[in-house]
C-alpha cells in the first residue's frame, strides 16, 4: 500500500508541474483530472485554436523505461474516447490534439501530437 501512495503523490506532483509548464507556455488550463466513463484525462488545455488532451507521466528513474513508453494503445483509446465524450453536446471550433508530458528526474518533455485516432 505504501508504494501505491508514493506513486500517487509522484503523479499528483507531476500533474501540477505539467500544468504550470503549460501555463508558462501560453496554454489555458480548461480541465484537470477530467473524469469520463472512459477514464480520467489528466489535463485539457487550450492554446489558440488547439485543444490538447494531455496525459502526464512522471517517473523518478528509468527502471521502468521512459515515461511516455507507458502510454500504450489502451491508454490512447481511452483518451480518444474521453475526448469524444467531452465534445458530446458541445460545439467548439478547435483542433483536437493528444499530447504527452513526461517528467523524469528534474526534466520535462512535452510531446505534442503524441498520438492520434489512427494509432489505435
Amino acid at each position: 500500500m505504501a508504494v501505491r501512495g508514493k506513486n500517487r503523490r509522484l503523479g499528483l506532483f507531476g500533474e501540477a508541474r505539467a500544468a504550470r509548464y503549460l501555463k508558462r507556455s501560453g496554454y489555458r488550463i480548461v480541465e484537470r483530472n477530467l473524469r469520463t466513463p472512459f477514464g480520467e484525462v489528466d489535463i485539457v488545455a487550450k492554446k489558440g485554436d488547439v485543444l490538447a488532451f494531455v496525459e502526464v507521466k512522471t517517473r523518478s528513474g528509468r527502471a521502468f523505461g521512459l515515461p511516455n513508453e507507458a502510454v500504450r494503445r489502451d491508454r490512447m483509446a481511452r483518451y480518444i474516447n474521453a475526448a469524444k465524450y467531452y465534445f458530446s453536446g458541445r460545439e467548439m471550433d478547435v483542433v483536437v490534439r493528444f499530447d504527452v508530458i513526461e517528467l523524469l528526474g528534474g526534466g520535462i518533455n512535452h510531446i505534442e501530437d503524441a498520438f492520434s485516432p489512427s494509432d489505435v
